[in-house]
């Protein structure tokens, strides 16, 4: 078998990355050797592979929903972005550049379909299958004549299309049809049929529905997966999520001790690896929630800054909106406080910055006896090591380098009363450090918060990626999916009007 699928989507966020997880995991438990793809990925959640290789993070947890390592080669072509305008261009996994949204759709990314489809080809010459999954709308075409993660990597490498739409937004027959029905004709023929998300209610009601658009596209639809909490991977955007007033969701299981520990995520500009406090909300009785104002701190147990992709930005944020008064108060206190990579480096007491914001000198918080200095080169590893008594891994991806001129070592940077620094992203997903932080952090805090003995942030994850398999399993079509995977689309596939310029 050599199969393959491209999942794309109505728009962006309408399940892509779920919906590819899903059947990697539904695909794996079959006994099909598999694994995802992304040509091309927007996002400030990243992640490190083995060989040092930075990746998305959702192809990182679409690789563990195939039960195997990540590699660069299932997202070759990785944009950060640094404001509206431009982002950083990761290439097999290292940073090559910044470029502006004009010039990288103007000729660099036409430019990388060559290596995208190298990528493909190998990951193809070595799995059973490889779901692929498109980014934004395969519709949009405005960008069709550079594209090289939608229907320009379909057409090349023959992919199959399946389409997702999220009908919790509504409007999703319009928009199955409208996907179709702006792209060219030879796109048209890879589009096999659709795959609806996030459904409420009783399906029989919507299937007249589904029967008139069959008739309207002579497509089928493979599934309409019900709406469920708490089913979604790491995300890809940090620019397009609102996170103002959002609460992370937390374990159904009560707190362990008569307290519950609340967190604040201060919500930065161009926050990236967000993800990293997803293991906390995991653990019951945590309550974590993102913030943008000072006042949202007071009752916090825990505050907490997290990366960025521009440390200088974030900081002068902090200072616009009375939040780094705050912090700095709160650390005074002898209140506890986290920073993380950017979130770290602000903490510190300067910043020379040449790379990222080219501001040159630039104060800090001087919370911590921290001096960083932007070098051109990224770090980028996995590393391990001990911190409170306990084993702790993680990864690290920034330009900036810390230099300690005091407090007790922590992990990589240190600890000065009950701030903490460090670049380390994922360190709370070692369970046994989550747990003995959180025990320090209570006891800083005066909560009688207990952390639950036996939370594995692993298995809840594994548990996760199990779930998305069994409304693959359960929801979905699997004979019309795997003869889809294994065969193409179907042949024949009517031509809807009036399509775009070939």
């Amino acid at each position: 078998m050599n199969g393959g699928l491209l999942v794309a989507g109505t728009t962006s966020d309408a399940g892509k990355s779920v919906v590819t997880a899903g059947i990697c995991r539904w695909l794996v438990r079959q006994g099909v050797k598999v694994a995802p793809f992304k040509a091309q990925n927007m996002s400030l959640n990243s992640f490190v592979t083995r060989e040092g290789a930075e990746i998305g993070r959702a192809q990182a947890m679409q690789a563990q929903a195939c039960r195997i390592e990540p590699t660069a080669l299932m997202n070759p072509v990785l944009l950060k972005p640094g404001g509206e305008q431009s982002s950083q261009v990761v290439l097999l996994g290292r940073p090559v550049g910044e470029l502006s949204a004009r010039g990288y759709h103007g000729g660099r990314q036409q430019k990388l379909l060559g290596t995208v489809l190298d990528c493909l080809a190998e990951l193809r010459g070595t799995y059973d299958a490889v779901i692929c999954e498109g980014a934004g709308s395969p519709a949009e075409i405005n960008l069709r004549r550079t594209d090289i993660v939608n229907m320009g990597i379909a057409r090349n490498a023959r992919l199959p299309v399946l389409v997702v739409g999220d009908i919790d937004r509504g409007g999703v027959f319009a928009s199955f049809f409208g996907t179709v029905a702006l792209l060219s004709p030879e796109d048209q023929e890879l589009v096999a049929g659709f795959l609806v998300n996030k459904f409420r209610g009783d399906v029989s009601l919507l299937a007249p529905g589904l029967d008139m658009l069959r008739n309207l596209t002579g497509r089928r639809t493979y599934g309409v997966l019900p709406f469920r909490h708490g089913l979604g991977i790491d995300e890809e955007d940090g620019l397009r999520v609102s996170l103002r007033g959002t609460v992370r969701e937390s374990a159904v299981a009560p707190p362990v001790g008569e307290d519950v520990l609340r967190v604040a995520v201060c919500a930065i500009p161009l926050m990236s690896n967000f993800t990293d406090v997803d293991a906390l909300a995991a653990e019951p009785g945590v309550v974590v929630r993102f913030v943008d104002r000072p006042e949202e701190l007071a009752d916090a147990d825990l505050a907490v800054i997290p990366g960025t992709r521009g440390t200088v930005r974030a900081l002068q944020w902090l200072r616009e909106r009375g939040l780094a008064e705050a912090l700095v108060a709160r650390a005074a206190e002898g209140r506890p406080v986290l920073g993380i990579c950017g979130g770290f480096q602000i903490l510190g007491e300067h910043i020379e910055d040449e790379v990222e914001s080219r501001e040159g000198h630039v104060a800090g918080l001087a919370i911590l006896p921290v001096r960083v200095r932007f070098a051109p080169e990224k770090t980028l590893t996995r590393p391990e090591g001990e911190a409170l008594g306990e084993r702790v891994e993680g990864y690290e991806i920034h330009h900036g380098v810390a230099s300690m001129e005091g407090g007790e070592p922590f992990l990589d940077g240190c600890r000065v009363g009950q701030t903490w620094g460090t670049h380390w992203h994922g360190s709370l997903e070692s369970d046994g450090f989550r747990r003995a932080f959180l025990r320090e952090v209570a006891a800083a805090a005066g909560r009688r918060f207990v952390p639950a003995p036996d939370t594995s942030f692993a298995a809840l994850r594994e548990e996760q990626l199990d779930r998305l398999g069994d409304l693959i399993e359960q929801h979905a079509d699997t004979d019309a999916l795997w003869r889809l995977i294994e065969s193409g689309a179907p042949q024949g596939l009517p031509f809807i009007p009036p399509g775009a310029p070939a």
